[in-house]
């Protein structure tokens, strides 16, 4: 089977262990990083949405721009502009692109953050926004004809693009999300679910849990998406030595601190509670899980790591695909040097490994 590699880029060189340095946009140092991923083999790369933050679909634009074959993985919250507007900016995109767009939705799990953008509804609202949204939304990639919808958030009436997804009828959609909403809302519409790096069992529970919401909606089920910040060293010592310098100092820096005010305290997102769980029934789990990182954030986002040489990290990512993982996304705590290192050291691996097994298949 093939399995998908995901990265992530940002505008400027910085994470929870690097302070950020130079302009809010770097060009040359988010070209430098597109570059690494596309030349490493990662498929595609995510961009991230927070509010303040570069806009996604601008900063996606510029990597397709400096990029030959990176697939661009565009996160997005409904709500914020009309669904038939979001079609054609995405349709257009990927022309320009030459068919390399795929939108991740995330419906928002904080009510503070939400609000800087001027989003006031509570979470059963918003998930229930995003399911007519993405109702809408694919409607105007698909439709032949003009067509109509009158719903409790959205009103369009006989509207039809003359641009649409130039490979096919629909973009392919990523959801993320781990509450019972969105097992039910991205059952019913993802191509791709997307999780947090949680412990094998807890992710096969996951798993089964999209999978049943999927069946229930009459759709086939999805691909799995689950991310890992990896840490790696030539050897398993040297790889646990680093993981907690790299610890030590999201200890010791204000990253913590400013993740929590940013979000509005301690998390109310299933998600974030669930890594902190993991991390409250063990440091270590499984071939290389390793849950600090996420108590030392507030398991802000993707925040759990893999410790090890590339040989256990690679071991551990297939640990994952034997579950049903079709989709691995993988960063760094040294975004652009551990890109390199993946590329280098990690993909080649799996993909190997892989290969073998279909070749032992035959």
């Amino acid at each position: 089977m093939a399995v998908e590699f995901v990265g992530m880029v940002g505008t400027r060189d910085q994470s929870e262990t690097r302070a950020p340095s130079g302009p809010v946009i770097d060009r040359e140092y988010l070209r430098r990083f597109a570059r690494a991923h596309e030349d490493g083999g990662f498929d595609r790369v995510l961009i991230g949405y927070g509010s303040g933050w570069p806009e996604g679909q601008q900063v996606a634009a510029y990597v397709a721009a400096h990029t030959e074959r990176l697939g661009l993985l565009v996160a997005h919250r409904p709500g914020f502009v009309a669904p038939t507007l979001a079609a054609r900016a995405f349709a257009t995109l990927d022309h320009f692109s030459a068919g390399r767009v795929a939108v991740h939705v995330i419906t928002g799990g904080s009510d503070v953050e939400q609000a800087r953008d001027g989003d006031y509804l509570g979470k059963d609202e918003r998930y229930a926004r995003t399911d007519e949204y993405l109702d809408v939304l694919k409607a105007a990639w698909r439709a032949e004809e003009p067509f109509s919808h009158n719903g409790t958030h959205y009103r369009v009436d006989g509207y039809r693009a003359e641009v649409r997804p130039l490979n096919g009828p629909a973009l392919p959609l990523y959801f993320g999300g781990s509450s019972e909403a969105a097992y039910r809302v991205g059952g019913k519409h993802a191509d791709t679910f997307a999780l947090w790096g949680e412990p094998l069992a807890e992710t096969a529970e996951q798993i089964a849990a999209i999978r049943a919401a999927a069946h229930a909606a009459g759709r086939p089920a999805p691909g799995i998406s689950v991310s890992f910040r990896p840490i790696l060293g030539p050897t398993e010592d040297l790889a646990w030595e680093r993981a907690h310098r790299i610890l030590d100092v999201i200890k010791g820096s204000p990253a913590a601190a400013v993740t929590k005010q940013w979000r509005g305290g301690e998390p109310t997102n299933v998600g974030s509670q669930r890594l902190l769980e993991a991390a409250r029934k063990g440091e270590r789990h499984d071939r290389a899980l390793w849950t600090p990182t996420a108590t030392a954030t507030g398991a802000a986002g993707n925040s759990t790591a893999l410790v090890g040489t590339p040989d256990t990290v690679a071991k551990a990512l297939l640990d994952y695909v034997d579950i049903g993982v079709t989709t691995l996304l993988i960063r760094g705590y040294d975004p652009l040097d551990d890109a390199i290192d993946y590329g280098r050291h990690v993909l080649p691996l799996v993909r190997q490994e892989l290969a073998n097994r279909a070749l032992v298949a035959v």
